[in-house]
């Protein structure tokens, strides 16, 4: 799926003189059908897209996967159609084109991008099949560590398991060189059309895990493995699942991070981990973490039941209703009951090395929504580790948040409210119900006063004994800080 460079920018000029970006496709299909799809039902964008306009032929072609009158084809694809049949893009027969694979509109606020992968699956309710080596686009997963990953600037960054290279489009936007790897030849295939159609360079490498880049360091490692946890017995889709038992391939991601990282380097990893009966859970993350040596700030977001998970991924990989599929469901119910597998937990980890003999780990859970981006609120993780490893956090100026809010609550012309929240309005939107000293605290904490002086003040303010209150509220202004709605 190799297309010569004069192709690639022949096919880039198509789709940008047809308007098949984001916003285009959005703009031509509505709000009604443009949802519709996004739950794979194509009825209402066939209704959209009839005018024979070389935008709706492009959105006929790949997203709704329909067959095309070759004129309309060759007036939205001019000149391009035989060299990407040719390409393996495209199918042509009888007057007709289909679409051999997707190109998708993708991008944020300040790109127009396009990602090259496998036609999705299971649209209008028809059955999903999907090969060995299907080539995912933009899913839930991908777009999570999109919007997880840091975007300050590095020299170099990789894509470990970069499936259709979203990843890798993100990280060429500030990272002087970008690695991408994957076991797959098919996605490292389209990850490379994908960064040449987007006019990027991504050095792309076969292999598993940090093989392909034995020897080397980076700035940022972001990866979102195939973390499926499944009976090895039965179909394997790449995407998902890896020849490794159980979680596995997460945790030789974590340990083997610290050979890979510079100085303050980050690895952050969209990931699956098993609930085991007999241990804790945030246990056993950290006994993965400890031998690192690494800063973590591990967020587990979701908790599944064998059943839940099992309904899930037979689901994806097209067995729901097929036939077997009762045998399926019971073989994988039987195989996490074998292994004392008593849930599946989802979240993210993210590792920082750091110059510190100690390193500062915090395990977590928290379902709080999120307003992305999250990169911004790993910064400040960092910063917090930093400041709270230093000690005497008491003795510290700290700041509040731009986007903390208060709210309070109670009755209508009450002297004092009844309750007191604090909640954060990007990132991981946490909220806390506080105290009236703690309120103070985080009201005059600008960077001019420390901790222990505004609590001093607030004493005085309440009569109270100052020792005491800085006794008492040392700990509050820790997990303030913690919980990031205190910063250095």
């Amino acid at each position: 799926m190799r297309l010569a460079p004069d192709l690639v920018d022949a096919l880039r000029a198509a789709l940008t003189a047809a308007g098949h970006t984001v916003d285009g496709v959005f703009a031509l299909l509505g709000p009604d059908a443009h949802a519709a799809l996004s739950r794979n039902e194509t009825v209402p964008a066939r209704r959209a897209t009839a005018d024979g306009s070389p935008l709706s032929t492009l959105v006929r072609l790949f997203q709704l996967q329909l067959a095309v009158p070759r004129d309309a084809a060759d007036r939205a694809l001019p000149g391009l159609v035989d060299p990407l049949v040719a390409g393996g893009l495209l199918h042509s027969s009888a007057g007709e084109v289909r679409a051999a694979v997707d190109v998708r509109p993708y991008g944020d606020e300040d790109h127009d991008w396009w990602v090259v992968c496998d036609l999705t699956p299971g649209l209008d309710a028809g059955p999903v099949r999907v090969g060995a080596e299907h080539v995912l686009g933009i899913s839930e997963a991908s777009s999570s560590l999109a919007h997880l990953t840091v975007r300050t600037p590095v020299a170099r960054a990789l894509d470990l398991g970069t499936g259709c290279g979203v990843q890798a489009l993100h990280l060429a936007q500030h990272a002087d060189r970008v690695v991408a790897t994957d076991v797959n030849p098919r996605a490292l295939a389209m990850a490379e059309l994908t960064a040449s159609l987007n006019g990027v360079t991504v050095d792309v490498r076969r292999g598993s895990l940090f093989e392909p880049v034995a020897t080397e360091r980076f700035d940022l490692v972001a990866t979102n493995p195939p973390f499926v946890v499944s009976p090895p017995d039965g179909d394997r889709l790449v995407y998902r699942e890896t020849g490794f038992e159980g979680d596995e391939v997460v945790r030789r991601i974590v340990q083997g991070a610290p050979d890979h990282l510079t100085e303050h380097g980050w690895c952050q990893v969209l990931a699956s981990w098993i609930h085991p009966a007999d241990q804790d859970w945030a246990d056993r993350l950290s006994g993965w973490i400890a031998p690192t040596g690494l800063d973590a700030w591990v967020v587990q977001r979701e908790v599944l039941d064998p059943a839940s998970y099992a309904e899930m991924w037979l689901a994806d990989a097209g067995h729901r209703g097929g036939p077997g599929y009762v045998d399926r469901y019971d073989a994988w119910l039987g195989w996490f009951e074998a292994r004392g597998i008593e849930a599946m937990g989802f979240g993210w980890i993210t590792l920082r090395r750091s110059d510190r003999d100690v390193p500062h780990v915090r395990v977590e859970e928290c379902s709080a929504p999120v307003a992305p981006p999250v990169g911004p609120g790993a910064v400040e993780w960092a910063g917090v580790s930093e400041a709270l490893a230093a000690g005497a956090p008491l003795d510290r100026t700290w700041r509040t948040p731009v986007d903390l809010v208060q709210d309070t609550h109670g009755a209508v012309g009450a002297a004092d409210p009844e309750r007191i929240v604090v909640r954060r309005q990007f990132g991981l939107q946490r909220s806390r119900q506080v105290d009236t000293v703690e309120a103070a605290l985080l009201s005059a904490s600008d960077g001019d006063l420390t901790a222990g002086q505004i609590l001093d003040a607030v004493a005085s303010l309440l009569d109270l004994d100052p020792a005491a209150v800085r006794e008492q509220y040392a700990p509050a202004v820790e997990s303030l800080a913690a919980e990031l709605f205190l910063l250095p």
